[in-house]
């Protein structure tokens, strides 16, 4: 009595085939997310820094390390500074280069030995106020309180 409209009568076999291509899609998504937000920027200067408690801050791309041995010899990430001016250029284009990414100001990070002489971090932050730099921190290694 009954009629039938459509395909045949075997045709509602279920498939039973997990569908992985959404998993491989999250997948590659988080390991791109994963790769963008590794801190990419290390140096490899050997400095002692001195212990201070404090929070451990993220590594940015756009901040600026400049590292002194216990010699007081200055490094622009892992790169030796001639003189002033040569730190002064260096800067200028971190900042210009900034400026045109539409970014905001980079912060100067002072790794200093703690054995070092205070008179090359002298001119140094001065050379940094006079590019108009205004975000200068000193880092140190956290110590466990």
């Amino acid at each position: 009595m009954g009629m039938q409209i459509g395909g045949s009568q075997g045709d509602d076999s279920l498939n039973s085939t997990i569908n992985t291509t959404p998993l491989v899609d999250v997948m590659l998504v988080l390991l791109i997310i994963f790769l963008i937000t590794i801190p990419v920027v290390t140096t490899s200067v050997k400095v002692k820094l001195p212990l201070e408690p404090n929070a451990p801050q993220e590594a940015k791309p756009e901040n600026i390390i400049l590292s002194f041995n216990q010699q007081g010899k200055l490094f622009f990430y892992d790169s030796p500074i001639k003189d002033s001016e040569d730190l002064k250029d260096k800067l200028r284009r971190a900042r210009d280069s900034a400026k045109r990414a539409d970014k905001p100001q980079p912060e100067v990070h002072i790794r200093g030995d703690m054995n070092s002489v205070y008179e090359p971090m002298g001119r140094a932050i001065l050379a940094i106020q006079e590019i108009g730099l205004t975000k200068v921190s000193f880092v140190t290694d956290p110590t466990t309180p």
